[in-house]
C-alpha cells in the first residue's frame, strides 16, 4: 500500500466504522458501466462537506488491486446492484472489485499560494513515479519526472490498466485564482495525462467547481461532468436524500420536519432514461420523464444527528466572509437580487455563459452561477431558477448583509415591496409617491422618454420578480403592453399588473388607451383579475405647489 499508488482501504473503512454511516455504494455501480469505454472519463463537483473524499475513499477501496475489500462491499448497497441500466445486461457488482492499479491524488496537498504550479506539478511526478518503481521495479523507465511517459512505460510492461482518483482537482482556481499560466499549464497537464490514454481504465476527478470553460468549451472536454446543475445518474449520491434524512432521524429520535426545516432545500435532477422499447410509450401516454431528489447537506445533518443541536453547521465548511465578498461584486444589481433571494424569491438566471472559475464574472448570473457551486444556492434545472435552499444558508446570508453598505440596497427592497403592496390594494396616491421617492433615490435623476421612465419602473417594481414574470411590450393585437406582471405559478391568486406609462400626458390617458385598445382581452385567462395601472410623468410641473409631484397614478381593476 502506497501513499499515491493504491492507497488502500483504510480511508473508506474508518467512513464504515464511524457512528453515522450513510451507504452511497450503489455509485460503484455506475462507475462500472462507464469503466473502459468512452464515457469513462468522470468529473464530480459538489460544495464542501458533501461527501466528495469518502466517494474518492470508496472508489479507491472498491478498485485497488493490492487489497481484499469483497468483504468490505459484499455487506453494501452495491451487492445487489445486479443489473446495468445504462447497457441494459447484467452486471456482477464485484466484476472490476480489486482489478486495477489505482493512483489517488489530493491536489491542494501541492497547489498551494506560495508555491508556482510547475513546482509543484513537479513534486507530484516524481512522487508518484517514486512509488510506481517500488511496485515495479523491474521497467525500464525513461524518466524520473514524467509521470504520462512512466504510466507509458509501465502499461508497456504489464498490459495493467489504471484508475485515477483525483480530488480537490479546482485547487488551482480557488488557491491561485488570478494566475492564468499556471491555470493553463495545469490543465494542460491534465489534458495530456488523460486524452487518448487507454491503459486509464477510469479517471475520477472531484471538487467543488466543474471543469474550467474557455468561451463555451471545456477545457478537458474529454471529461462528463457531474455538478449540482447537471449531476446526470449520479443525482442520488450528491448528498444525503430524504429517506436517508428520515431514516436517520427514526435512528437517533430527531424531528424530522425541524431537520427539514433548517437543511433541506437542493434540488437536483438524474437524465431521462433512454427507452429503446418505443411501444413502452403507448402504454405510458409519454416518455420516461427524469428523477428529482431533495438533497440535504451531509455535515450539517450529522451534525445535528449526533449532538440534537439544531443550528448553522456551514461556517464550518466556507465562512460567511467569503459569501460576503461574492455578493459584494454588485454586478448589474447583485444586492437586490440577494435581497429577493433572502425574501424567499426564486431568480431565472443563464448559467451558460459562466467560466467555472472563482474571477471570470459578466454580470450577476455568473456570480450566482458559482453560488450554486458552493452551495449557498439551490438550483432548479426545469425553471433554471435559483434560490435559497434552506434556513442554514438563509442564515448565512442574514449574517453577510449585516454590514452599513447593505443599508441602502435593503432600504431600497423594502420600499419596492411596499409599492407593490400599495399597487394591489389600489392606492393609486401612495404609488405614485414611492414611485417618486424612486426617482428622487435613482442615481439618474430625469427622464428623457418612455424608455428610460419603463427602465426606472422596473427598477421600483423590482420586488414583484418574486411573484411575477415580467413581459415587456406584451403584443396585445392592438397595441403594445408597456409591462406586464404575470403571477408565477406559485402566486396564482395575486392580480396582474397591467402597466401603462405616458410622458408629459396623463395617467388617465394611459388608462384610457389600455380601455380603447382592450389590452385584457389579450389575458383572458386572468379575467377578473387584473389591474390597470396607468403611470405618468410630468416634466414640467411647477415644483413651488404643494403637492409637488412628477408622477401621478391611476389603478382601475379591469
Amino acid at each position: 500500500m502506497g501513499t499515491y499508488l493504491n492507497p488502500g482501504k483504510q480511508s473508506f473503512q474508518m467512513a464504515v466504522n464511524s457512528g453515522i454511516f450513510v451507504d452511497k455504494t450503489e455509485m460503484i455501480a455506475y462507475l462500472n458501466s462507464v469503466v473502459n469505454t468512452q464515457q469513462r472519463f468522470v468529473s464530480v463537483s459538489r460544495p464542501r462537506r458533501f461527501g466528495k473524499t469518502m466517494a474518492a475513499d470508496m472508489i479507491c477501496a472498491y478498485y485497488d488491486r493490492t487489497e481484499e475489500s469483497r468483504e468490505l462491499f459484499e455487506k453494501r448497497k452495491l451487492a445487489s446492484c445486479t443489473f446495468d441500466r445504462a447497457r441494459e445486461k447484467e452486471r456482477a457488482w464485484d466484476e472490476y472489485l480489486g482489478k486495477f492499479d489505482v493512483i489517488r491524488v489530493v491536489m491542494t496537498r501541492f497547489i498551494k499560494k506560495g508555491t508556482s504550479v510547475s513546482k509543484a506539478l513537479e513534486k507530484m511526478q516524481r512522487l508518484i513515479i517514486r512509488e510506481l518503481k517500488k511496485e515495479y521495479p523491474d521497467v525500464d523507465y525513461f524518466s524520473d519526472d514524467d509521470l504520462i511517459q512512466a504510466l507509458d512505460d509501465v502499461y508497456a510492461d504489464n498490459r495493467r490498466r489504471v484508475v485515477i482518483v483525483i480530488d480537490e482537482w479546482d485547487a488551482v482556481f480557488r488557491e491561485r485564482q488570478n494566475d492564468r499560466d499556471g491555470q493553463t499549464e495545469y490543465l494542460d497537464f491534465l489534458r495530456d495525462l488523460m486524452k487518448d490514454n487507454s491503459h486509464i481504465a477510469l479517471a475520477y476527478m472531484t471538487g467543488i467547481l466543474p471543469i474550467k470553460k474557455y468561451g463555451k468549451h471545456s477545457a478537458l472536454n474529454m471529461f462528463t461532468e457531474y455538478s449540482m446543475t447537471f449531476p446526470r445518474q449520479i443525482a442520488p449520491y450528491t448528498g444525503f436524500t430524504e429517506k436517508e434524512v428520515r431514516d436517520l432521524c427514526e435512528k437517533y429520535g430527531r424531528d424530522y420536519e425541524r431537520i427539514k426545516d433548517w437543511y433541506d432545500g437542493y434540488e437536483v435532477s438524474d437524465i431521462i432514461p433512454p427507452d429503446p422499447d418505443h411501444e413502452k410509450l403507448k402504454v405510458t401516454g409519454g416518455p420516461p420523464k427524469a428523477v428529482k431528489y431533495s438533497l440535504y447537506s451531509p455535515l450539517s445533518v450529522v451534525e445535528a444527528m449526533t449532538t440534537g443541536v439544531i443550528k448553522d453547521y456551514w461556517n464550518k465548511t466556507e465562512t460567511y466572509e467569503a459569501l460576503a465578498d461574492y455578493i459584494r461584486k454588485d454586478y448589474d444589481g447583485l444586492k437586490d437580487a440577494v435581497a429577493l433571494l433572502m425574501d424567499g424569491a426564486r431568480l431565472r438566471i443563464d448559467t451558460s455563459a459562466y467560466q467555472n472559475d472563482m474571477t471570470t464574472f459578466s454580470g450577476k448570473d455568473d456570480v450566482l452561477s458559482l453560488l450554486i457551486h458552493l452551495g449557498y444556492l439551490g438550483f432548479d434545472d426545469e425553471r433554471s431558477e435559483v434560490f435559497i435552499p434552506n434556513r442554514e444558508i438563509l442564515d448565512e446570508f442574514k449574517t453577510s448583509t449585516r454590514s452599513e453598505e447593505w443599508d441602502e440596497p435593503l432600504r431600497a427592497y423594502e420600499a419596492s415591496g411596499e409599492l407593490l403592496r400599495a399597487t394591489w390594494a389600489e392606492d393609486a396616491e401612495k404609488v405614485a409617491e414611492l414611485i417618486e421617492t424612486a426617482h428622487n433615490c435613482a442615481g439618474n435623476r430625469t427622464y428623457n422618454d418612455e424608455t428610460a421612465l419603463s427602465y426606472s419602473i422596473q427598477l421600483a417594481y423590482y420586488a414583484a420578480q418574486k411573484y411575477y414574470t415580467t413581459i415587456l411590450e406584451l403584443d396585445t393585437g392592438k397595441g403594445f403592453a408597456d409591462i406586464v406582471y404575470l403571477p408565477s405559478p406559485m402566486y396564482p391568486h395575486i392580480p396582474v399588473l397591467l402597466i401603462e406609462l405616458k410622458y408629459d400626458k396623463s395617467a388617465k390617458g394611459a388608462i384610457a388607451q389600455i380601455r380603447r385598445q382592450d389590452y385584457p382581452a389579450r389575458l383572458e385567462h386572468y379575467r377578473g383579475n387584473i389591474l390597470l395601472v396607468g403611470v405618468n410623468y410630468d416634466r414640467d410641473v411647477s415644483n413651488v405647489k404643494p403637492e409637488f409631484k412628477h408622477h401621478t397614478c391611476v389603478i382601475e381593476k379591469a
